[in-house]
């Protein structure tokens, strides 16, 4: 690799994260009744998100469906084998429960995304149609599920009325 592409790599990471952070600073301001603030905390993230794309495209990052699907099947069973596991066991080690908590809920929401990608990618190489369904998000633990949510979550024990629907 190159350095150049090296830094691409770094900076497509800190503008994704910087994203994800921003949003999560504008719930707070919103819950705080600083709107406008909110309002910046946003705009800052989607410009994070033009910053990301734009990196990840120059890496070459974005390909087809087929091969987007293919990597980010590759990429959940990495965490819920390897990486999530390890966070796991050196979080418990430490006495961190709230950090075992926090990576044993992701590394079962992964097993779903990987189970679902797997299946979506499956179906796209034979052909095969991809029927529309409601698809739903546990606000609290992640947990993805097609069709109904379930009445409790079964990760975390969220009610049914707490799943976000997906557009």
């Amino acid at each position: 690799m190159t350095r150049t592409n090296d830094n691409l790599q770094s900076a497509f990471a800190g503008e994704s994260q910087a994203n994800r952070k921003y949003l999560f600073f504008a719930e707070q301001a919103e819950k705080e009744g600083l709107k406008q603030i909110a309002r910046l905390f946003r705009a800052a993230a989607e410009a994070e998100t033009v910053h990301a794309r734009n990196h990840l495209k120059v890496i070459g990052g974005i390909k087809t469906t087929r091969e987007n699907l293919g990597a980010a099947v590759s990429g959940e069973h990495h965490e819920f084998t390897q990486m999530y596991p390890q966070f796991i066991k050196d979080a418990g080690a430490e006495g961190a429960k709230k950090a075992v908590e926090s990576f044993d809920m992701a590394n079962k929401v992964e097993q779903i995304h990987h189970r679902l990608f797997t299946e979506y990618l499956s179906k796209l190489e034979k052909g095969q149609s991809i029927p529309a369904v409601d698809i739903y998000v546990c606000p609290f633990c992640g947990n993805t599920v097609e069709g109904e949510p379930p009445d409790k979550c079964p990760i975390c024990g969220a009610p049914k009325k707490a799943f976000k629907k997906i557009d």
